[in-house]
């Protein structure tokens, strides 16, 4: 069973929010939980969010799930040790549909390297 590394001592950032409207789009609805709430960028070339975590992590399972219709075509996961430049770690593939999507990292080369800033990135 896999649980969220996401703690309330977690820094996120993210590239934009839709109309700047962060009451009804902002990064607060990344990991709160409800089904009808949603974090939402504005367009442009590339989206991304930041996670800063107060310890060194692990990644075992990346999940990511999009409004349908609103996917993007290719992802990339980053990650970084403190003050290191961010590095890829993995290329994934989201499908165009709702459902909640894992990608497991025995896939990924890299992946055991321990991290505390990932950052995962795609392309719309």
């Amino acid at each position: 069973m896999t649980h969220s590394l996401v703690c309330p001592e977690t820094v996120s950032r993210v590239s934009s929010v839709l109309n700047r409207n962060t009451r009804q789009f902002g990064k607060k609805h990344l990991f709160d939980q409800d089904e009808e709430t949603c974090w939402n960028s504005d367009q442009g070339p590339s989206q991304w969010v930041t996670l800063e975590f107060p310890q060194l992590i692990r990644v075992s399972q990346l999940q990511i799930q999009f409004q349908g219709g609103f996917s993007s075509r290719r992802g990339c996961l980053e990650g970084s040790q403190g003050s290191q430049a961010l590095r890829k770690i993995a290329d994934f593939y989201p499908e165009d549909n709702n459902s909640l999507q894992i990608s497991c990292p025995c896939f990924w080369s890299g992946w055991s390297v321990p991290l505390d800033s990932p950052k995962p990135e795609w392309e719309p």
